[in-house]
């Protein structure tokens, strides 16, 4: 062997900075494979690429530190300068540079849970956005007819809505979409189950849904995971339907209860939100109607009291029958009056039933939307019925007083006349019936006194009524 063979053979082997650093990287990777790193960060970056890059420091050192897009999705909050966090992953070089750097596989925050610090960044965020604004928050139908529920198929909340939903209206439709409620990827089959329905079954569909329940029943706080769901927050906020947010927790709120149109406590109060006015407006309409049957009777009691009166004055002696006509006919009105009132109410109730047991196979909407024209008729008809029937008793009535009223003698005294009586209460039509020294009971417009019968002095026949006792005597009021 020559000498330059040897004293190359001597000679250090070169490498390039490529193989170099490649050395080194499989060195630290290998000792540095899994390691827990305790810092604050600054510098944070979310790149378009997805990819987050920060600094971990402390009041020593620091190390740049980068997230792949695979590893962040895992991570359930938002990183943030200045933020205590302790980031889990392997340290590596970043060739280009020559730089080593901490590839973050998770991050924990220090001082606050993950989920509670993802839940209150969600919140924040969403609310910027206007997702929680109370101006875009519809109401409730008030006669839903079909309600969607997104939940378990298994779960306690579907069996609490139907329970309620039995109890107090069993005409309403309920169409479910099932979806898991807890566990990974619950979310996003509770956004699916909400984009369907109101894709497939919203207002301008064939067949519509009024209100669409969202919820689950009672559960831990970390099993509300699912509704805290960003897609489930959008989904809610995109829907064509009005939201019911139905979580079985009654302390804590979820995202989905900002984000919904209406929030109830438990899955039961939701079907009672939409069953509730349906019993509210039967209830009115029956104190409706029986507020009016008391009316009537009431204006019927006084016409009656007032027939009453006038029957009790002695004037009317001589037409006491016609008004016991007039009182009887009255009655008979009454009676027919109460009965057509209580036959418009069994017809009513009849209606009711009928379309109760209706509405358990037809279109309700549909059939309240052709009906209502029809229903309004019958109310004017009804009305009209009923003033003309109230309308025809009060004209019966006043022909009656006005024929009493032209038959009272009181008119006619009023003119001038007197009624004479003798003492047995007889009236006295002609002078013939009379002789003198009868004495007469005389009534005028404002009184009665008594009188003698005496001769006529200038025939000389007995024909005068004189009202005194004898010849001179003075006349005596009664």
């Amino acid at each position: 062997m020559d000498i330059l063979s040897q004293l190359t053979e001597d000679r250090p082997r070169r490498m390039t900075v490529t193989e170099l650093t490649a050395q080194i990287r499989r060195r630290l990777e290998g000792d540095f494979s899994s390691i827990y790193v305790e810092g604050e960060i600054s510098n944070f970056i979310a790149h378009s690429s997805g990819h987050w890059y920060f600094t971990l420091k402390d009041g020593g050192a620091q190390v740049r530190c980068a997230c792949w897009r695979g590893s962040n999705l895992r991570i359930r909050f938002r990183p943030q300068n200045g933020a205590a966090v302790i980031c889990r992953g392997k340290i590596s070089v970043y060739a280009p540079k020559g730089e080593y750097q901490l590839v973050v596989e998770g991050i924990e925050p220090v001082g606050i849970g993950a989920e509670q610090l993802a839940f209150e960044q969600l919140k924040e965020r969403l609310a910027f956005e206007g997702l929680f604004d109370p101006v875009r928050k519809r109401p409730l139908p008030l006669l839903p007819e079909r309600i969607g529920v997104v939940t378990s198929p298994t779960g306690a909340a579907i069996r609490d809505i139907l329970r309620v939903l039995h109890r107090r209206n069993e005409s309403l439709s309920v169409l479910l979409y099932p979806a898991r409620v807890e566990g990974d990827g619950a979310g996003e089959e509770v956004a699916a189950g909400i984009h369907y329905l109101s894709d497939h079954h919203g207002p301008d569909s064939e067949y519509p849904l009024d209100a669409l329940i969202v919820g689950r029943g009672g559960g831990s706080s970390e099993s509300l995971r699912a509704f805290n769901d960003e897609g489930v927050a959008r989904a809610i906020f995109a829907s064509k339907i009005p939201v019911i947010s139905a979580v079985g927790h009654e302390i804590d709120f979820t995202i989905a209860d900002f984000v919904a149109d209406v929030r109830a406590s438990t899955p039961s109060v939701a079907a009672e939100m939409v069953s509730a006015k349906r019993d509210e407006i039967t209830e009115y309409v029956r104190g409706v109607g029986s507020q009016l049957l008391q009316h009537v009777q009431l204006k019927i009691l006084e016409a009656r009291h007032h027939l009453n009166e006038l029957e009790r004055d002695p004037v009317f002696d001589d037409v006491r029958a016609r008004l016991r006509d007039a009182v009887q006919t009255t009655d008979e009105l009454t009676q027919r009056l109460e009965e057509a009132i209580e036959s418009r109410l069994r017809d009513w109730k009849e209606r009711e039933r009928a379309a109760t047991v209706a509405l358990e196979s037809r279109d309700w909407t549909r059939r309240l939307a052709l009906n209502r024209r029809d229903v309004s008729d019958l109310e004017r008809r009804f009305e009209t019925a009923l003033q003309n029937a109230a309308n025809a008793r009060s004209e019966r009535l006043e022909r009656a007083i006005a024929q009493l009223d032209a038959l009272s003698p009181l008119r006619v005294l009023a003119r001038g006349y007197a009624l004479v009586r003798d003492d047995t209460g007889r009236i006295i039509r002609r002078a013939a019936d009379l002789a003198p020294g009868d004495e007469v009971n005389v009534r005028v417009a404002d009184g009665e006194f008594r009188a003698r019968v005496l001769p006529d002095q200038k025939r000389g026949q007995e024909s005068g009524i004189r009202d005194q006792e004898s010849p001179g005597s003075q006349a005596q009021d009664v």
